[in-house]
């Protein structure tokens, strides 16, 4: 069958109960009533949840030491409705997906939205453990780099150092201040370039303010 070599294909995942997978394969612009209960948005939101699930897990043992706001930060960066969309395409759902191409509609977006539906079938049908494998196995290292995508996010301050080295100016940051607040640390970090101060970064940890100080300087200086 067509989906089920589609699934196995692109998930590496042999699907047991196919209904799963033709719900979450059906837009609701393909239903005569479109509050049907047979279109993929009930899915979606599960998978969308599961996704959450297995990247918030990834991020806690990648970065032991950030906090919770850091974490969260880098995980909207990874599950975003670009990044879905982009995952959607690539994969080729449109290939499978039900839908009316008679009405206007976003195709990108709807194959980012199966996508998530896709990962709620796969676990309605097979839990979280197998989901969790299948997207770490095949479905990160073929439809995104998730490091390239941390990489973006986290190299504000090297792309800055790369910068002064190419003038031959002392980069150096310093923290302003380190306050309590509701229990928590929060400093205060400022981004001095051969001793002119530029950017200001804050954060419950160095690091994270140092990162902002840099974004900042970075923006400041027209690099970004």
């Amino acid at each position: 069958m067509i989906i089920i070599r589609f699934i196995l294909q692109r998930f590496g995942y042999k699907a047991n109960n196919i209904s799963f997978f033709n719900t979450a394969l059906t837009h609701k612009s393909f239903l005569s009533d479109p509050n049907s209960e047979f279109s993929n948005e009930r899915l979606e939101f599960l998978g969308d949840t599961v996704l959450d699930a297995v990247i918030a897990e990834f991020l806690y043992h990648k970065f032991p030491k950030d906090d919770e706001g850091y974490l969260t930060k880098l995980k909207s960066k990874i599950v975003n409705r670009q990044t879905l969309s982009t995952i959607g395409e690539k994969m080729g759902i449109r290939e499978v997906l039900k839908y009316n191409d008679e009405r206007s509609i976003n195709l990108k977006s709807i194959e980012g939205n199966a996508f998530e539906a896709l990962v709620g079938a796969i676990y309605l049908d097979a839990g979280f453990e197998r989901t969790k494998k299948t997207l770490n196995t095949h479905v990160f290292p073929k439809y995104i780099d998730v490091q390239r995508l941390l990489e973006e996010e986290l190299d504000f301050k090297s792309l800055l150092f790369i910068w002064c080295q190419k003038k031959k100016l002392r980069l150096e940051f310093t923290v302003v201040s380190e306050k309590k607040e509701a229990g928590e640390s929060l400093y205060t970090v400022n981004a001095l370039i051969s001793t002119k101060k530029y950017g200001v970064g804050k954060g419950l940890n160095k690091k994270t303010a140092e990162q902002e100080a840099a974004k900042k300087t970075l923006e400041e200086l027209g690099e970004i």
